[in-house]
């Protein structure tokens, strides 16, 4: 990972962090899930070497400010756009998981031209009733306690998300989201009251739209693939870490759709 440096960008809210592959062409701008950070893409931007790349820290997470407030899904994309201009970003492609695949939307719907394509990792097109049955499961703060107790249930949480297939992932995913237990309710506050179905729709660039078949997001790849008969497919492995547990898989999806699109 020679190429990798690190940096900060300004914000309204704060200094955004974000990790850099220096390289050529439009960059890939990469967004994380809660409750990770840029560092779940390295893999993944080591195989694309040679190719312009940052993944951001939404704030909240990594190494980013923390937002005072709760702030909206529109307002994380703002701030990501905000960090890109700082930067000296223009154009640029698009890579979210999850939460990220949220953010997305938002920076989409308020900046379309920019965007020349977009790549999701779990696409979330939700019914109202749905995202409230998330929210109950997936909302829940797990501040920290006198005994240390929500460790535990925090190092449970992702073994329950797949994370415990490999010890370092598991260990990795523990500290980034005991770093960003605020954080974590907070932007799946935002994901809830988000109607990324509305936004989705209408998405006009090139999508390629992805997912594990053990992802807990999986139910909706054919839903959103319904919704953009249009949009290529792909099927990765590794759960809900498919950019560390499926690199290989990950990274030749983006080579492949950005040689199609990538002008």
């Amino acid at each position: 990972m020679s190429k990798l440096s690190k940096g900060y960008a300004d914000t309204s809210g704060g200094q955004l962090h974000y990790h850099h592959f220096a390289g050529d062409g439009v960059p890939v701008i990469f967004l994380h899930q809660t409750a990770s950070s840029g560092k779940m893409y390295y893999d993944v931007m080591d195989r694309l070497s040679g190719r312009s790349m940052y993944a951001m820290d939404t704030p909240g997470f990594g190494g980013s400010f923390d937002p005072d407030d709760m702030p909206s899904m529109p307002q994380y994309g703002a701030w990501i756009l905000e960090a890109l201009d700082s930067i000296g970003i223009n154009d640029f492609h698009l890579f979210g998981h999850h939460t990220g695949a949220c953010i997305a939307a938002e920076i989409i719907a308020a900046q379309p031209a920019r965007a020349k394509t977009c790549m999701m990792i779990g696409p979330v097109p939700l019914t109202k009733e749905e995202r409230e049955a998330f929210r109950e499961h997936y909302s829940t703060p797990m501040s920290p306690d006198s005994k240390g107790d929500y460790l535990k249930t925090t190092w449970d949480y992702l073994q329950g998300l797949g994370a415990h297939s490999d010890v370092e992932l598991h260990h990795r995913e523990f500290v980034d989201t005991c770093r960003a237990y605020m954080g974590r309710f907070k932007a799946y506050s935002a994901v809830w009251d988000q109607d990324f179905t509305a936004l989705f729709e209408q998405m006009d660039c090139p999508l390629l739209l992805m997912c594990a078949p053990d992802d807990v997001l999986i139910d909706y790849l054919d839903r959103a693939k319904k919704m953009k008969p249009d949009a290529e497919s792909r099927l990765l492995k590794g759960a809900n870490f498919e950019p560390d547990q499926d690199p290989d898989g990950t990274a030749n999806a983006i080579r492949d759709f950005l040689t199609k699109h990538d002008r």
